[in-house]
Order: C-alpha cells, then sequence, then structure tokens
C-alpha cells in the first residue's frame, strides 16, 4: 500500500499544513482536504507514517457524512479530487481526500462524551464535574453516563493543547444562539451515531465535531466526523466499566510513548518500531471494516 507523509501538490495553492491534512485551494470557494497517514500523539507528530490511515479517515468520515447528511448540512460538495488535481499528482489524492466548501470555522470543539474517560474522568475525580457539569457521584472510569453530556473545548494553535471550556463561556465566544445550536446538533449526531455503532458490537465513548459557516451564516459539519482520530471506539465485547476498554486507535503508540520515561511529549518525536507501526495499522484498518462492513477501498 502507497504511505504518504506529505503531500507535494503544485498545481493548486497550499493554505496549510496541520498535524494530520494538508489544504489546498480550489478557486475562493472550495478546499482540497487531503489526509496523510501522519499521527500524532501528545499533540507531538511522529516521524513514521501509519500505511494506509489516511485512507481510513478519509473514508470513514465520507460514511458518515453520507448516513448524518439528514440531521446537518456538510462541507462536502461530491467533486473529484482527481478531477481538481495535475494528473501526475492523482495518486497523492485518490482516496484519501475531498473538495470541501470553503467555511468559517467556529473556533470552538464541540465534545461529546457518552462515557466517562479521559480527562474527563480526571476532571470528575478531582471536582465531581466535567466543564462544570456536575455529575452523580460513584461514578467507576469508563462508565456509561446517564445521558450524553456536551463539554465544548477552545481550539488551540498547532501543537498546544484545547482547553475544555464551560458552556457559559462557549456562549460568551459565539453567542448564545449558535452555542445552544451546535449542542443540540452535536448531541443528535453523537447519539445517531452511537445507536447505528450498538449494531457493529462499537462503543462510541466519546467524540469532537468541528463546525463552520457558510457565507449565509448556514452552519455546516466540517473537517472529520467520527473517526478513529476524533473519537474514541471501544469494542462491546471486551467492554466493563472500572478500567479504561482498549481502542480502535493510536493507543499502541501512546502505550508505547508512556514507556519512554526520557521523553518529555515535546518535540522531537522519538523513533517508532515497526510493531507498533504494524499493530496501530491493524486496528485502523479492522476499526472502518467492523464499523462500515467493508473492507478500505485501496
Amino acid at each position: 500500500m502507497n504511505s504518504l507523509y506529505k503531500t507535494t501538490i503544485k498545481s493548486l495553492p497550499l493554505l496549510g499544513v496541520g498535524k494530520v491534512r494538508d489544504n489546498y485551494a480550489v478557486g475562493d470557494d472550495k478546499i482540497l482536504i487531503v489526509t496523510t497517514d501522519r499521527l500524532s500523539a501528545f499533540d507531538v507528530v511522529m516521524n513514521e507514517p501509519i500505511p494506509g490511515k489516511g485512507m481510513v479517515l478519509n473514508q470513514m468520515s465520507d460514511f458518515w457524512f453520507d448516513k448524518l447528511g439528514h440531521i446537518v448540512p456538510n462541507h462536502l460538495t461530491g467533486i473529484a479530487p482527481e478531477s481538481v488535481v495535475a494528473p501526475d499528482e492523482v495518486e497523492q489524492v485518490r482516496g484519501r481526500a475531498v473538495v470541501a466548501k470553503r467555511l468559517k470555522p467556529i473556533l470552538v470543539e464541540a465534545v461529546v462524551r457518552g462515557y466517562i474517560i479521559g480527562s474527563g474522568w480526571k476532571d470528575y475525580q478531582q471536582s465531581g464535574s466535567i466543564c462544570g457539569i456536575e455529575l452523580p457521584q460513584g461514578l467507576r472510569q469508563a462508565e456509561k453516563l446517564p445521558q450524553p453530556i456536551f463539554t465544548p473545548a477552545a481550539k488551540a494553535d498547532l501543537g498546544e493543547h484545547d482547553e475544555n471550556i464551560s458552556f457559559a463561556d462557549m456562549e460568551s465566544r459565539i453567542g448564545p444562539e449558535l452555542a445552544a445550536k451546535m449542542r443540540d446538533v452535536s448531541i443528535a449526531l453523537y447519539t445517531a451515531a452511537s445507536e447505528y455503532a450498538a449494531t457493529r458490537g462499537i462503543i462510541i465513548a466519546d467524540t469532537k465535531f468541528e463546525f463552520g459557516l457558510d457565507d449565509n451564516g448556514v452552519m455546516h459539519l466540517m473537517d472529520e466526523v467520527l473517526t478513529a482520530d476524533s473519537s474514541r471506539f471501544w469494542p462491546a465485547d471486551s467492554y466493563a466499566p472500572g478500567m479504561s476498554p482498549p481502542s480502535f486507535d493510536k493507543q499502541f503508540v501512546r502505550d508505547y510513548l508512556e514507556t519512554l520515561t526520557e521523553w518529555k511529549k515535546t518535540p522531537p518525536a522519538p523513533p517508532l518500531p515497526q510493531d507498533v507501526i504494524d499493530k496501530t495499522q491493524a486496528k485502523y484498518f479492522e476499526a472502518i471494516e467492523r464499523l462500515t462492513g467493508e473492507k478500505l477501498k485501496a
């Protein structure tokens, strides 16, 4: 399988390079988003690609955009990425890119949690709440919450950690009406996706959505959606509260990095052993096959 760590597209103007995605301008109103095989952990981009990971993320997002399109408009245009680049650049975009509407990003991430894990678990242990939302006493790690909760985060600069904020803070940043709409749509998206994933033997513990506004102020779902990078997927058959379940994502990389006591979770990234790369790749491939019922379209 061809791997892509960094794009070298010359036929379009480069707009920006993120941790995983390279973005190019397609005219004034569209954007080519190419999902590379880069992997970041602890907000540091690793030096080695995970072959095929970008294709998994791209195709998983497309699957969910299609399945959830009745809830909220999304950024897809339906234009084939292969049609907007030069012939010798087609292999860089095949199966791993979309041509999207160019939207004005809303600079608050919409995080929905259905289970208590990660930073939410840490907050709960300290305060009994997450982002100011009081929760019942006595919850165990990874336990299902009585109902999904919306816990927004302020988007940070590249390399910085996003900051959990209260809903009141979100309202002050983007306005009460838009904040309420983002919250309600996000919970509806999470609920619909969780119900579908359950039929495939997968628990979606939590996820984050990103939204943008078009020129008419209409809110669109954008970026990636319900992928193994933006969500925690757990296999239902091995789930039990009271412990951190195995997940379909980069946990192998995180676990390996946690063993490196000399590395301070800052650049430069340490090298990844081949077996960690292989196991991580296998988890991504398993995630898309279990969710969609189809193998990755290479």
